[in-house]
Parts: C-alpha cells; sequence; structure tokens
C-alpha cells in the first residue's frame, strides 16, 4: 500500500492536464506540412481507357500543406474543417519535355473520432468529405475542374500541455480528377505529415456560494463524502462523475481550512500489484481535477491507493466487483468561526 502526497501535484497537472484537454479547450487552430503521394491513375479519352503512365513518366510525389480549424462537440468526437494545399503533378513523355502539371488543393470537412490512449497521448480518425480544385495546364490546354470526393484519416495526438499539441497523421483522399480536351485524368492522394495545434475556450468555473446557516459563535462542519465509480480497467471521469463533485469542490473553494482525502479502490480481478497501481491512478485522477479546475492549493490534498484490499462489497458477483471500482472522496468535518461562515454567505 503506498500513500502519495499531492505536495507535487503541479507536475502532475502538467502531464495528467492533456486528459481533460478536449473539453477544456473545444476551439483548435492547426498547421500542417508534410508530403503526398499520387497513385492509381487512370485516363479515359471518350469511351477508351488508356493507362497515362505507358504514355509518360509521372511525378508521384510532392510537398504538401495547410491550415484548419475545429470545434470538440464530445472529449470523443470534433468536427474539423481545413485547407490543404496538395502539391503538384507532373506529366512528362518520352523526351523527358512536361506534357502537363496539375495542381491540387482541397477544402475537407470531417468527423474526427478520438480515443485516448494515455493521459497525453490520443488516437484518432477521420471520415468526411472534400471540395477539390485541380488544375491542369500544358502549352496548349488548361482545365480546371473541382468536385467533391470522400476522404478518410487516422493519426496520433500528443498534447504537450491543455493548449499545445502535435499529430502525426495520414489522410486519404479519393478519385480527384481534371478534365483537359475530351480526356479525364483521375487519381487517389496519399497525405502524410506533422501538425502543430494550438487550442483555447476553457469555460471558467464557476462554483455556487452556499452559506451553512449555524448559530454558535464556534460550530463544528460535518464531513462530506462522495463516492465514485469507475469503469473496468478504467481512471477517467465522466461529466456526471465531475457533477457528483461539486459539493467537495463548493467546501474547498468556501473554506480554505478543508482538506481533501482521496481513497482509490479496485476489485480483485487481474494481478494484486496491478490493481495497486490502477487503484492509485483513480485516486490522482479525482485530486488532479479537483485541484485543476477550482485552485486549490495541492498542499491541502492526499491520495491515496488500497488496490483490492478494502472492498465494500464481495468480489463473487458482478454487481460486487462494480461497487469496488471507486475512488472514496471526502473533505473531513472541522471547527470553524461563525464569522467565517457569515463572510462565506455574503
Amino acid at each position: 500500500m503506498s500513500k502519495m502526497n499531492l505536495m507535487i501535484l503541479p507536475l502532475a497537472l502538467l502531464v495528467s492536464g492533456a486528459v481533460n484537454a478536449a473539453t477544456v479547450n473545444p476551439f483548435y487552430v492547426g498547421a500542417r506540412a508534410g508530403g503526398v503521394h499520387y497513385a492509381d491513375f487512370d485516363a479515359k479519352t471518350g469511351n477508351v481507357h488508356t493507362n497515362p503512365s505507358q504514355e509518360a513518366s509521372i511525378d508521384k510525389d510532392d510537398f504538401a500543406g495547410g491550415i484548419f480549424m475545429g470545434y470538440n462537440v464530445t472529449p470523443w468526437f470534433a468536427i474539423e474543417t481545413g485547407y490543404t494545399w496538395l502539391g503538384e503533378v507532373t506529366l512528362k513523355g518520352d523526351d523527358h519535355h512536361d506534357d502537363g502539371k496539375i495542381e491540387q488543393q482541397v477544402i475537407d470537412l470531417v468527423g474526427k473520432f478520438t480515443y485516448q490512449a494515455t493521459d497525453s497521448l490520443d488516437l484518432y480518425t477521420k471520415v468526411g468529405g472534400a471540395w477539390q480544385f485541380s488544375h491542369f495546364k500544358d502549352n496548349d490546354i488548361s482545365d480546371r475542374d473541382d468536385s467533391l470526393i470522400a476522404t478518410a484519416g487516422l493519426g496520433a495526438e500528443y498534447h504537450f500541455t491543455n493548449n499545445l499539441s502535435a499529430r502525426a497523421e495520414y489522410q486519404y483522399y479519393h478519385d480527384m480528377e481534371v478534365k483537359p480536351g475530351d480526356t479525364k485524368l483521375d487519381w487517389d492522394a496519399h497525405y502524410y505529415g506533422m501538425s502543430l495545434v494550438y487550442g483555447w475556450g476553457a469555460p471558467a468555473a464557476v462554483v455556487p456560494v452556499v452559506a451553512e446557516v449555524v448559530e454558535a459563535s464556534t460550530i463544528q462542519l460535518e464531513p462530506i463524502s462522495v463516492e465514485m465509480p469507475f469503469a473496468f480497467d478504467s481512471n477517467e471521469l465522466s461529466e456526471q462523475d465531475m457533477q457528483r463533485l461539486e459539493p467537495i469542490a463548493q467546501r474547498l473553494v468556501n473554506f480554505p481550512e478543508a482538506q481533501l482525502v482521496v481513497i482509490g479502490h479496485t476489485d480483485s480481478t487481474g494481478v494484486e500489484a496491478y490493481n495497486q497501481k490502477l487503484s492509485e491512478k483513480r485516486a490522482l485522477t479525482v485530486a488532479t481535477y479537483l485541484t485543476k479546475h477550482f485552485n486549490i492549493d495541492p498542499s491541502r490534498v492526499s491520495a491515496e491507493g488500497r488496490g483490492e484490499l478494502d472492498p465494500a462489497a464481495s468480489n463473487d458477483t458482478v454487481e460486487g466487483r462494480a461497487q469496488n471500482r471507486r475512488a472514496d472522496v471526502t473533505t473531513p468535518g472541522f471547527e470553524i468561526e461563525q464569522a467565517a461562515v457569515a463572510a462565506v454567505a455574503q
């Protein structure tokens, strides 16, 4: 059994603050840069299909880059739009002279689905549509074409702080095209690169001021306790869990004398050493949330993990194990002068 004194919580907050990055900062913007690869070229003249690679060599790679912005609807889903320059395709004939160039750019609108792999690392996938603008030009023909195409992608995002993160990502654009003369050219574009993302828009924490009415000059404030349930093998807080913590947060904000004690627990499933660490993570998650979002001095907070050693119910049933996956959150009772309570009421 290990006990963590949260005097060192400021350091923990920097690392674990990315847990709530999506909900803390719903708006974000970013810039992306990398490369693009063109594949599956196809040409059709009239009703006849030809392979352009048989008649011309194709420069199939180029630089790419763009900007984007998004809004996190939930911690796992965002709506994102952006502009990307997808480089230039160069067609060369047998004489190695340019037979034409195709410039490509897109504006996309996608849904972004995120899975939080660790406190700082997210994995995500994107799917949606893109409006492609392609421009073909050579010495004789020039053509601009735009159309709606499908796009999808995946990537990983690392959060340095609540506001700043970096992505490594891949995105696929299907069936881009131009129609110079009586010929139709279509191909696929594969973007890969890095992005830098900045998020903002965190709402200020609002805690209602509640007066505890007493008549004695010195009174005893009773302890407040909340039991926080956790999903199997998880240490994440839901929106409902955060609402359960409101009475605890009010006590800590209103009374600087109030202390916070968080004890994490698990059921008996799995290895005892793993359960011990998981219980510590659960306690730290709750303590970090309260200190970060309500500006509580970490010296007033302690967290402890007891693993599977202190069950609230039998581990022999599904219901009992669910009750044991928890964190006990308490502000112990203490004496206070009535004048201090009156000041809170004002």
